[in-house]
């Protein structure tokens, strides 16, 4: 059974598969680079992460936070999703970046 935040991912994972993004998951654990988002994708050119928590009670860390602050000063975007309302914020953003 998936945990809730795996029921998480796997919205986010059948979103991108239906917009038809590239996007990637990044190795957790002790090969991976901590704070890295947990999808990582690009859009029409527009480098987006998006780190997935089970819930809003859930924050992300200190690293996420330091990486995510990274990548949009790189020109990048990226969300916290952790419901439909939220996920729905992040495919309402890459839709538009795939209209331009």
């Amino acid at each position: 059974m998936p945990t809730p935040e795996g029921r998480i991912k796997a919205k986010v994972d059948k979103m991108l598969s239906q917009l038809r993004v590239w996007s990637f998951s990044p190795q957790a654990g002790p090969f991976g680079r901590a704070g890295i988002p947990d999808r990582i994708l690009c859009a029409n050119g527009s480098f987006i992460g998006i780190e997935v928590k089970a819930d809003r009670t859930k924050k992300p860390t200190r690293l996420q936070v330091q990486c995510m602050a990274q990548i949009e000063a790189s020109g990048g975007k990226c969300f916290v999703v952790y419901d439909d309302e939220t996920l729905s914020v992040a495919r309402e953003y890459i839709k538009g970046k795939l209209d331009e």
